[in-house]
């Protein structure tokens, strides 16, 4: 039987009952003050850009806004808006950057919807190949990615960087 050790994961599992782990992860993500420490790739007016510690794929980012809401209807209009055009920047880098198959953008509202933070919402996007859906997915439940989340904190922020000059 061939193994593959996947140690950083870890972390991840040993967390799942841990009682100090923060309420939100995204109030606590901003009041690091520390932007590469949590991951943070870009800060708007009213919303942020986050990467996902544990991606379905490399170059899945949560855009978040600074406000803890859990629903858009508590959202004001400004915040709505800024969300869309920070997820068309985006969309805009991973062409650029990652030449992906496709994406996927997209919310889960409420524990039932399969949202992992369900107080504060967040729209999840991500790269797409055909192909990314492999063995390891499907047998073990594992995925595995070949770029490390301080690589694509380095390239999604230059990437939103160019979006925003072109």
């Amino acid at each position: 039987m061939d193994y593959v050790w996947s140690p950083w994961r870890y972390k991840y599992i040993a967390q799942v009952n841990d009682d100090k782990q923060p309420e939100c992860i995204f109030c606590d993500a901003l009041a690091r003050n520390d932007d590469a420490a949590a991951l943070i790739v870009y800060r708007g007016k009213k919303v942020f850009v986050i990467l996902n510690r544990y991606p379905y794929t490399s170059g899945h980012v949560m855009i978040v806004p600074y406000a803890h809401v859990a629903q858009l209807a508590l959202c004001d209009a400004e915040t709505l808006a800024e969300m869309m055009l920070v997820s068309q920047r985006v969309e805009k880098a991973f062409v650029a950057d990652y030449k992906p198959d496709g994406m996927n953008i997209g919310m889960n509202l409420g524990k039932a919807a399969g949202a992992g933070v369900a107080g504060h919402l967040h729209l999840h996007a991500l790269p797409r190949w055909f192909g990314d859906t492999n063995f390891m997915t499907v047998t073990g439940e594992t995925r595995v990615h070949p770029e490390d989340l301080h690589k694509t904190l380095e390239r999604m922020r230059k990437a939103l960087n160019a979006s925003a000059a072109a």
